[in-house]
């Protein structure tokens, strides 16, 4: 099997798995008892805290480990969303977010929260006059933002530096679902003063289930959770300290790639892309040239539907995507692709393929030939009048 949906999770690296096994057998013991042991505990879960505040530029005070990027989001949204109060706050996003900033601020326009979202270019870029002018409406700053650092579809990198300005110049709090950005682009909260920011290990070689929540010191903040008091009162409940042993060293690893300029993921999905478009007709890139995540691609196909091609391709053994892996089931074109200006046809006919470091130049020629083949074989049945011919325009 040739794994290409990174954007979904990516695989241990092994020296993540050789980092977190001494804390699942002898090192078992609870971080936040006094012995011996609890105490070896307690120093790797700092050390991992340092590891990845190093990866994003922060202090390791600021960082608050969680069960995921899905808890942080919500843990800083809901916080802001009290913060703030509904009769007079504004909450704004955007219309390409995560699902993990969608439902929660459904639920806050659910209760009368005033609620913007702003849209994207045809490029998949965010819309900042827009945001200015939600920002302007939110008076006296009375509200907060929610912007995503990369989406996680189309992999397009928002303009996010400038997101942060507009609305802290207009005193609105400022959170970036920064989940599929860390680990493979320079994430520095020091450059973007962001006030809170997303994290999740398993999109960059760490496990699952374990997150961090960037806290800007300063700022005002209340936990979710509530409970022991773990986390210095910030998030209750036990650490995993395994899984955040396994997050420290996967991000130590991923700022020595970055630190380095390491360029290996960017010119797999480069080569990939270039033979797509060079064997296949009717073959589209989509999302912003020069703003795209290194290891993600968005291709559509005229002619043919990504329900049918992800079956053929996982018969060849490539496992990727039609979009996000929380849509997978789900018959309507994505919200992303929606609010991109895709047709239903368009949308209906995309893959989305994401390469991680531990691919090779290899597999990525060979499942540059299985689409080519997919898509073909898709066509040539369709054409036969067995099935649907989808076509579209771009």
């Amino acid at each position: 099997m040739i794994y290409l949906d990174a954007n979904a999770t990516t695989p241990l690296l092994p020296e993540v798995l050789d980092a977190m096994l001494p804390w699942l057998t002898e090192g078992f013991h609870n971080p936040n008892a006094s012995y011996r042991g609890a105490k070896a505990a307690r120093q790797a879960i700092e050390t991992a805290r340092e590891q990845v505040a190093a990866l994003i530029g922060a202090q390791p005070d600021e960082i608050v480990f969680t069960g995921g990027g899905t808890e942080s989001t919500n843990t800083a949204l809901k916080w802001l969303a009290r913060l703030v109060g509904r009769k007079a706050g504004r909450a704004i996003t955007s219309a390409i977010e995560h699902s993990a900033v969608l439902k929660p601020c459904e639920t806050f326009e659910e209760v009368g929260y005033p609620l913007d979202r702003i849209g994207v270019s045809h490029f998949g870029r965010l819309d900042l006059d827009a945001l200015r002018a939600a920002c302007l409406s939110a008076k006296d700053g009375g509200g907060f933002a929610s912007i995503m650092w990369a989406n996680n579809e189309t992999g397009v990198i928002q303009p996010i530096a400038e997101a942060c300005a507009i609305a802290k110049e207009h005193g609105l709090a400022f959170h970036t679902d920064a989940i599929q950005a860390v680990g493979k682009i320079p994430v520095d909260v020091r450059a973007v003063p962001v006030d809170f920011l997303s994290i999740s290990a398993h999109k960059f070689h760490g496990p699952k289930g374990v997150g961090a929540l960037y806290v800007r010191s300063g700022c005002r903040f209340e936990p979710l959770l509530r409970g022991g008091g773990q986390e210095k009162g910030r998030r209750s409940g036990t650490e995993n300290t395994a899984a955040i042993v396994g997050f420290g060293k996967a991000a130590e690893r991923a700022k020595q790639l970055l630190d380095s300029g390491d360029g290996s993921v960017r010119a797999l999905r480069d080569a990939f892309e270039a033979k797509l478009l060079e064997t296949i007709t009717g073959c589209e890139i989509n999302g912003d040239p020069g703003h795209r995540l290194p290891g993600t691609s968005h291709v559509s196909f005229e002619r043919c539907e990504a329900a049918g091609l992800l079956i053929l391709l996982d018969d060849m053994g490539i496992a990727c995507s039609a979009g996000s892996a929380c849509m997978t089931g789900k018959q309507q074109p994505s919200h992303v692709q929606k609010a991109m200006g895709f047709s239903d046809a368009k949308a209906k006919s995309s893959l989305r393929l994401g390469f991680s470091r531990l691919n090779t130049m290899a597999e990525a020629m060979q499942a540059a030939e299985a689409v080519r083949k997919a898509v073909e074989k898709l066509r040539r049945v369709q054409g036969s009048g067995v099935g649907p011919v989808t076509v579209y325009t771009p």
